[in-house]
């Protein structure tokens, strides 16, 4: 059985790294452990891509960084998604990984008019959406945790939407049948949306949320985070 590779193009911060791990632990924490390797690699930090046939699976990061900046890295990148995506390998974009795959197939990301969406969120499958293969057995509206200021303006051509949100009409879209993107965080806990929003509280004070009503609805979201492991099951 070939691993899957987690891509990571970003890393949180230092001290919510040392008490929580980084990025690509936290999609281990909630993945199928017995299921196959797992190997990650840095583009963003300057480790070369390998061939993207040699993995069963891919999953693209998120980042602190915003696909518009088109640092020569995550254009790299980008051209290397489009090519697994072209060889059919299974993938699953999530947050900047999801902007990144859109962009990487001829979609358009820019910053979402609406602002910062932050928090606990509903997200709503369309009829799509609840006959692909990646939502299977979840509900028609589940909680996810979001954390994003970027969104996928307009999807790639022949992309097939799947779910939106009130914030974000464009929160889950698949490509061909293998290739997701999906702009809500399974890999997030509670604890780490919370982290988050304390750090973002003046910015979203400054576009009229009310930050203690959002920290006080942040709740796990085991739905979302099933996701995972159903896209474990789709690769190899």
């Amino acid at each position: 059985m070939k691993p899957i590779i987690i891509v990571k193009t970003g890393g949180t911060y230092p001290d919510m790294a040392a008490r929580y791990g980084d990025f690509e632990d936290w999609f281990v924490a909630r993945m199928d452990r017995s299921a196959g390797t797992l190997e990650t690699v840095s583009p963003f930090s300057g480790e070369p891509l390998p061939p993207a046939a040699l993995f069963g699976g891919i999953i693209i990061t998120g980042s602190h960084d915003m696909v518009t900046e088109k640092h020569p890295w995550s254009e790299k990148t980008a051209d290397w998604i489009k090519q697994a995506v072209e060889a059919d390998i299974p993938l699953l974009g999530v947050c900047y990984g999801h902007q990144l795959l859109a962009h990487a197939m001829g979609g358009v990301v820019g910053d979402n008019p609406k602002g910062k969406e932050m928090g606990t969120v509903s997200i709503r499958l369309n009829p799509d959406g609840r006959q692909d293969r990646l939502f299977e057995g979840t509900p028609e509206t589940f909680a996810a945790q979001a954390c994003h200021s970027q969104s996928v303006m307009q999807l790639p051509a022949g992309a097939t939407l799947l779910a939106s949100s009130d914030m974000d009409p464009h929160h889950a879209f698949v490509i061909g049948k293998r290739a997701w993107g999906v702009q809500f965080h399974p890999e997030f806990d509670g604890k780490i949306l919370r982290l988050y929003v304390h750090r973002f509280a003046d910015d979203l004070k400054t576009q009229g949320c009310d930050v203690e009503r959002l920290l006080a609805e942040i709740r796990e979201t085991p739905e979302s985070e099933a996701l995972l492991r159903r896209f474990q099951r789709v690769c190899n």
